[in-house]
Protein backbone atom coordinates (compact mmCIF):
# COMPACT_ATOMS: atom_id res chain seq x y z
CA UNK A 1 0.00 0.00 0.00
CA UNK A 2 2.69 2.15 1.06
CA UNK A 3 4.59 1.89 -2.41
CA UNK A 4 1.55 2.80 -4.36
CA UNK A 5 0.81 5.72 -2.30
CA UNK A 6 4.22 6.46 -3.22
CA UNK A 7 4.20 6.06 -6.84
CA UNK A 8 1.15 7.66 -6.87
CA UNK A 9 2.75 10.80 -5.39
CA UNK A 10 5.42 10.60 -7.92
CA UNK A 11 3.39 10.65 -10.61
CA UNK A 12 1.32 13.51 -9.09
CA UNK A 13 4.71 15.72 -8.59
CA UNK A 14 5.69 14.91 -12.27
CA UNK A 15 2.54 16.38 -13.70
CA UNK A 16 2.58 19.01 -11.80
CA UNK A 17 6.16 19.64 -12.83
CA UNK A 18 7.35 22.98 -13.50
CA UNK A 19 8.81 23.26 -17.66
CA UNK A 20 11.39 25.46 -17.98
CA UNK A 21 12.15 26.94 -22.24
CA UNK A 22 14.64 28.96 -23.41
CA UNK A 23 12.69 31.18 -26.34
CA UNK A 24 15.86 32.92 -27.50
CA UNK A 25 19.61 33.17 -26.21
CA UNK A 26 21.84 31.24 -24.20
CA UNK A 27 23.41 31.35 -20.93
CA UNK A 28 26.87 32.50 -22.04
CA UNK A 29 27.01 36.00 -21.66
CA UNK A 30 27.04 35.22 -17.92
CA UNK A 31 30.32 33.82 -17.44
CA UNK A 32 32.46 36.23 -15.80
CA UNK A 33 29.90 38.68 -14.02
CA UNK A 34 29.71 39.05 -10.81
CA UNK A 35 26.38 40.18 -10.36
CA UNK A 36 22.75 40.75 -12.35
CA UNK A 37 19.92 43.51 -11.34
CA UNK A 38 16.48 42.10 -10.65
CA UNK A 39 13.70 43.48 -11.90
CA UNK A 40 10.02 42.13 -11.34
CA UNK A 41 7.13 42.93 -13.18
CA UNK A 42 3.26 42.34 -13.71
CA UNK A 43 1.42 44.17 -16.23
CA UNK A 44 0.47 40.98 -18.13
CA UNK A 45 -0.73 39.37 -15.31
CA UNK A 46 -3.68 36.72 -15.80
CA UNK A 47 -5.01 34.86 -12.84
CA UNK A 48 -6.82 31.47 -12.36
CA UNK A 49 -7.89 29.00 -15.08
CA UNK A 50 -10.58 32.06 -16.07
CA UNK A 51 -7.52 34.27 -17.07
CA UNK A 52 -8.90 36.82 -15.16
CA UNK A 53 -7.05 40.10 -15.19
CA UNK A 54 -5.41 40.76 -12.19
CA UNK A 55 -7.74 44.33 -11.86
CA UNK A 56 -10.79 41.56 -11.83
CA UNK A 57 -9.43 39.07 -9.96
CA UNK A 58 -9.11 41.56 -7.39
CA UNK A 59 -12.68 43.54 -8.08
CA UNK A 60 -14.08 39.69 -7.88
CA UNK A 61 -12.79 38.39 -4.80
CA UNK A 62 -12.63 41.54 -2.63
CA UNK A 63 -16.08 41.68 -3.25
CA UNK A 64 -16.44 38.17 -2.26
CA UNK A 65 -14.98 38.60 1.10
CA UNK A 66 -16.91 41.78 1.81
CA UNK A 67 -19.70 39.89 1.42
CA UNK A 68 -18.56 37.23 3.99
CA UNK A 69 -17.39 39.91 6.68
CA UNK A 70 -17.21 43.47 6.18
CA UNK A 71 -13.58 44.62 5.41
CA UNK A 72 -12.13 41.67 5.23
CA UNK A 73 -11.90 42.04 1.05
CA UNK A 74 -10.31 45.39 1.49
CA UNK A 75 -7.81 43.81 3.65
CA UNK A 76 -6.90 40.97 1.50
CA UNK A 77 -6.41 43.16 -1.44
CA UNK A 78 -3.93 45.58 0.25
CA UNK A 79 -2.27 41.67 0.91
CA UNK A 80 -2.47 40.65 -2.36
CA UNK A 81 -0.39 43.52 -3.78
CA UNK A 82 2.18 43.90 -0.72
CA UNK A 83 2.85 40.02 -0.56
CA UNK A 84 4.84 41.03 -3.55
CA UNK A 85 7.46 43.05 -1.95
CA UNK A 86 7.12 41.26 1.28
CA UNK A 87 7.17 37.33 0.19
CA UNK A 88 6.95 37.06 -3.64
CA UNK A 89 10.02 38.75 -4.73
CA UNK A 90 12.37 38.00 -1.56
CA UNK A 91 11.34 34.31 -1.67
CA UNK A 92 12.96 33.91 -5.83
CA UNK A 93 16.13 36.22 -4.78
CA UNK A 94 16.87 34.30 -1.65
CA UNK A 95 16.58 30.70 -3.74
CA UNK A 96 18.32 31.89 -6.79
CA UNK A 97 21.26 33.23 -4.96
CA UNK A 98 21.14 30.54 -2.19
CA UNK A 99 21.23 27.74 -5.07
CA UNK A 100 24.24 29.12 -6.87
CA UNK A 101 25.97 30.05 -3.84
CA UNK A 102 26.02 25.68 -2.80
CA UNK A 103 26.95 25.16 -6.87
CA UNK A 104 29.94 27.63 -5.88
CA UNK A 105 28.64 29.95 -8.33
CA UNK A 106 29.35 33.94 -6.95
CA UNK A 107 26.96 35.76 -9.37
CA UNK A 108 24.84 38.00 -6.67
CA UNK A 109 21.12 38.83 -8.12
CA UNK A 110 20.01 41.38 -6.57
CA UNK A 111 17.64 44.48 -7.17
CA UNK A 112 18.91 47.76 -7.21
CA UNK A 113 21.79 46.67 -9.03
CA UNK A 114 21.11 49.77 -11.52
CA UNK A 115 25.41 49.52 -12.33
CA UNK A 116 25.30 45.31 -13.08
CA UNK A 117 25.96 45.22 -17.01
CA UNK A 118 22.47 42.64 -17.11
CA UNK A 119 19.31 42.57 -15.61
CA UNK A 120 17.00 40.13 -15.21
CA UNK A 121 12.99 40.83 -15.76
CA UNK A 122 10.59 38.98 -13.99
CA UNK A 123 7.45 38.90 -15.56
CA UNK A 124 4.60 37.22 -13.53
CA UNK A 125 2.36 35.88 -16.20
CA UNK A 126 -0.03 33.60 -14.67
CA UNK A 127 -1.39 32.34 -11.32
CA UNK A 128 -3.09 29.86 -9.73
CA UNK A 129 -3.32 30.89 -6.17
CA UNK A 130 -4.25 27.01 -4.81
CA UNK A 131 -6.27 26.59 -1.77
CA UNK A 132 -6.07 24.86 1.86
CA UNK A 133 -10.12 24.46 2.80
CA UNK A 134 -10.90 21.86 5.78
CA UNK A 135 -9.41 18.34 3.98
CA UNK A 136 -8.59 19.60 1.03
CA UNK A 137 -6.06 20.98 -0.17
CA UNK A 138 -4.54 22.53 -4.18
CA UNK A 139 -0.74 24.02 -4.07
CA UNK A 140 0.27 27.07 -6.03
CA UNK A 141 1.15 27.61 -9.80
CA UNK A 142 3.20 30.21 -11.11
CA UNK A 143 3.82 30.94 -14.52
CA UNK A 144 6.54 33.63 -15.61
CA UNK A 145 8.85 35.11 -18.46
CA UNK A 146 12.59 35.02 -17.52
CA UNK A 147 14.41 37.88 -19.49
CA UNK A 148 17.81 38.78 -19.47
CA UNK A 149 18.55 41.95 -20.72
CA UNK A 150 21.43 44.38 -21.12
CA UNK A 151 20.85 47.05 -18.23
CA UNK A 152 21.81 49.77 -20.58
CA UNK A 153 20.17 48.52 -23.67
CA UNK A 154 16.67 47.31 -22.32
CA UNK A 155 16.08 46.37 -26.35
CA UNK A 156 19.06 44.13 -26.17
CA UNK A 157 17.46 40.56 -24.55
CA UNK A 158 20.33 38.24 -24.24
CA UNK A 159 18.17 35.34 -23.27
CA UNK A 160 14.80 34.73 -22.85
CA UNK A 161 13.10 31.58 -21.10
CA UNK A 162 9.23 30.69 -20.27
CA UNK A 163 8.61 29.11 -16.85
CA UNK A 164 5.36 27.36 -16.58
CA UNK A 165 3.42 25.71 -13.75
CA UNK A 166 6.42 26.09 -10.71
CA UNK A 167 4.30 24.38 -8.24
CA UNK A 168 3.86 26.90 -4.96
CA UNK A 169 3.14 24.65 -1.55
CA UNK A 170 4.04 25.04 2.07
CA UNK A 171 4.91 21.96 3.93
CA UNK A 172 2.16 20.85 6.34
CA UNK A 173 -0.11 23.49 3.93
CA UNK A 174 -1.08 26.96 4.33
CA UNK A 175 -4.27 28.65 4.42
CA UNK A 176 -2.64 31.91 2.70
CA UNK A 177 -2.60 31.78 -0.94
CA UNK A 178 0.11 34.72 -0.88
CA UNK A 179 2.34 31.62 1.12
CA UNK A 180 1.29 29.18 -1.91
CA UNK A 181 2.68 31.95 -4.28
CA UNK A 182 5.68 32.55 -2.47
CA UNK A 183 6.63 29.48 -2.33
CA UNK A 184 6.22 29.56 -6.68
CA UNK A 185 8.46 32.00 -6.69
CA UNK A 186 11.03 30.24 -4.99
CA UNK A 187 10.85 27.45 -6.69
CA UNK A 188 11.45 29.46 -10.07
CA UNK A 189 14.14 31.02 -8.94
CA UNK A 190 15.65 28.01 -7.46
CA UNK A 191 15.11 25.90 -11.13
CA UNK A 192 16.92 28.50 -12.70
CA UNK A 193 19.60 28.83 -10.89
CA UNK A 194 20.03 24.98 -11.01
CA UNK A 195 19.88 25.95 -15.01
CA UNK A 196 22.55 28.66 -14.41
CA UNK A 197 25.21 26.56 -12.88
CA UNK A 198 24.35 23.73 -15.50
CA UNK A 199 25.20 25.58 -18.21
CA UNK A 200 28.43 27.42 -16.92
CA UNK A 201 29.96 24.20 -15.96
CA UNK A 202 30.01 23.50 -20.08
CA UNK A 203 31.61 26.17 -20.41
Amino acid sequence: MKKVLFVLMFVSIAMSAQKVKVVKGDYGFLKGQTAVNVEFVYDNLKVMKENLTDEEYVKERSSELNEKSKGKGDTWAKKWYSSRDNAFEPKFIELINVVLVKQKREIDFQEGLTDAKYTLIVDLVWVYPGYNVMVSKKGAKVSTVLKFVETANRENVVLEMTSENAPGDVFGGSFSNEDRIAEGYAKTGKTLAVNIAKALKKM
